[in-house]
């Protein structure tokens, strides 16, 4: 479907005015308690569930495209035009009390991220974009990432326990912290994969390590490292799709070295 940058940016605009409406039950829902467990220590609120309902409604009546979200599903995520929501990223921090939870959008067309929003009500930061770029926080246009160097940088991974097994082993995610820990001292757990990847956008990271490979976890955020001038792959280096089983972002120059560092730690079905 044929979108100029107009028609995303009117998208945008109206998304924008759909989150900062939800943005009030999200403070008001801080330290909601589990309300539906979903397995592998995981689970949603009330809030979660309130929300995708409320957004949802709200982006359908206002844009008519459909919503794929984390808690109802929806439109397949290959569709010629569909929102992708996580009501709250970050659930448990969210449910602890703690200020490091978003809400998180994209829009993909026919897979692809075209548009981005993320929204940290708790800091006050509301970071959008759409393909082509800028990335804007708060409504200004953020500059472009530039190259930069792991050494100096902050870099996010996710969180995991020693003894996880799946796609990727918690011994190879101790691997991968303990190789990176050897060129920064900077590694930070957020809990909060879409967090990590605004802050990437921003520069505030200088990249960010995804185990997971939930689209709603992903998308908005790698539509603004994109169009803020940075590079996601998969951990074995191959771009990223909405398919793709993982997440490495980060600025120029430092996407090289953590994909030498993964590449260090070998296959992760060694662990």
């Amino acid at each position: 479907m044929a979108l100029d940058t107009a028609d995303l940016d009117a998208l945008v605009t109206t998304a924008s005015k759909v989150l900062d409406v939800a943005a009030e039950p999200f403070l008001a829902g801080h330290r909601a308690d589990s309300a539906v467990r979903k397995g592998n220590n995981d689970f949603a609120t009330e809030v979660d569930l309130a929300l995708e309902r409320q957004i949802t409604e709200a982006l359908v009546a206002e844009t008519g495209i459909g919503v794929h979200g984390e808690e109802f599903g929806g439109p397949p995520i290959d569709s010629p035009l569909v929102w992708v929501l996580d009501p709250i990223d970050g659930t448990f921090n969210y449910a602890a009390g703690s200020p490091m939870a978003a809400m998180l959008l994209g829009l993909l067309r026919d897979g692809e991220p075209v548009a981005g929003l993320t929204w940290l009500p708790f800091a006050d930061q509301r970071y959008t974009a759409v393909a082509g770029g800028p990335l804007l926080r708060n409504g200004v246009a953020q500059p472009q990432l530039k190259p930069a160097d792991l050494a100096d940088s902050l870099v996010g991974i996710g969180t995991f326990n020693v003894d996880w097994r799946g796609r990727f082993p918690g011994r190879y995610r101790m691997a991968v912290l303990d190789r990176l820990s050897r060129v920064t001292s900077r590694p930070r757990m957020h809990g909060a994969t879409g967090i990590d990847l605004a802050y990437v956008a921003d520069g505030t990271l200088g990249g960010a390590i995804s185990f997971g490979h939930h689209i709603w976890d992903h998308a908005a955020g790698v539509a603004m490292i994109r169009a803020a001038g940075g590079i996601v792959t998969d951990l074995a280096g191959a771009a990223w799709t909405a398919h793709s089983d993982s997440a490495m972002a980060a600025a120029p120059g430092v996407h090289a070295q953590i994909l030498d560092i993964l590449e260090q730690a070998g296959p992760p079905g060694d662990y």
